[in-house]
């Protein structure tokens, strides 16, 4: 089944993975490989196998490291960019020299398990929340130097982007509110020099809550209320006269145990750090020779 119809599906920038791409190859082929040095440099052929049920996230990381090493490289996938496979099934098959093919092999893995990883999760999440409209959010919390690819695989798998950085919007939290003095005051800082920046602001009482509800901003984060004051906290978010204009975005505490819950209660957003940060790799491998003829895809 393809599940990727409704998602957003544009990569990063090409010269954004190919920097990805070049990085990776230079930490794993230093000054070459040696052990591919010992193969004839002949034409052969190669396939990428999934070995557990997976969302296939991660085909332009994967094709920039393959052409990087052999540009004439042939790559004929057999499934979509987001599309849920099976334990079993034949992502891809490949057509190149043989050195080459072996010599990009881990790098063009890495990607495809992490990004792959981070999409299944986050499906999970989304599937999780159905029928509530409650949006699954990622965080900060990703890999050093892999943000821009993970924040893709989120939205591969169903999710919406939080801020990518520090730069692209402004997020009150504590600190800033403690130094400023008030939410009225650090609202009205954040608005006179970043007028057209999202204003996100962090709120720890339902009293700070109906603050920034009266002065306005793009989303409030209401972080570890108990379950009692975040059915307040959106009661008061719908009331007049507020009216639900601005959506309230959980943090701290969710896992699947309680992520229901907390979309049931009417939050318009939860964000969940796990997405990217507690990743285990799906299960990939590439082969050189044909696939065999049982397998999927």
């Amino acid at each position: 089944m393809n599940t990727a119809d409704a998602r957003e599906l544009t990569p990063p920038p090409q010269a954004e993975i190919e920097a990805d791409v070049a990085d990776a190859l230079a930490e794993d082929l230093g000054s070459g490989d040696v052990t591919a040095e010992l193969l004839p440099d002949a034409a052969d052929i190669a396939y990428l196998l999934c070995k557990e049920d997976a969302v296939v996230c991660g085909r332009p990381w994967f094709e920039a490291c393959h052409r990087a090493l052999d540009p004439m490289v042939r790559i004929d996938w057999r499934v979509a960019e987001g599309q849920s496979v099976a334990k079993g099934t034949v992502l891809a098959t490949l057509q190149g020299r043989a050195r080459a093919l072996v010599s990009a092999e881990r790098a063009s893995l890495n990607f495809m398990q992490t990004l792959s990883a981070v999409a299944t999760v986050t499906s999970q999440y989304v599937a999780a929340v159905a029928g509530t409209g409650a949006k699954i959010l990622d965080t900060r919390k990703t890999l050093p130097g892999l943000r821009l690819a993970q924040k893709y695989a989120v939205r591969v798998g169903g999710g919406v982007n939080h801020r990518i950085g520090l730069y692209d919007a402004v997020m009150l939290k504590e600190n800033h509110i403690r130094a400023a003095g008030s939410i009225a005051a650090a609202i009205g800082a954040a608005r006179a020099k970043h007028p057209a920046l999202p204003l996100i602001v962090e709120v720890e009482t339902l009293d700070q809550l109906r603050e920034a509800l009266s002065h306005g901003c793009d989303r409030i984060l209401i972080d570890d209320f108990s379950a009692d004051d975040r059915r307040a906290a959106v009661a008061i978010a719908h009331a007049s006269p507020f009216d639900g204009r601005i959506p309230l975005e959980v943090s701290g505490g969710v896992d699947f145990t309680t992520l229901r819950g907390i979309a049931e209660d009417g939050v318009d957003c939860i964000s969940i750090g796990a997405l990217t940060k507690h990743v285990r790799a799906i299960d990939l491998s590439l082969k050189l020779g044909p696939p065999p003829a049982a397998a999927a895809g």
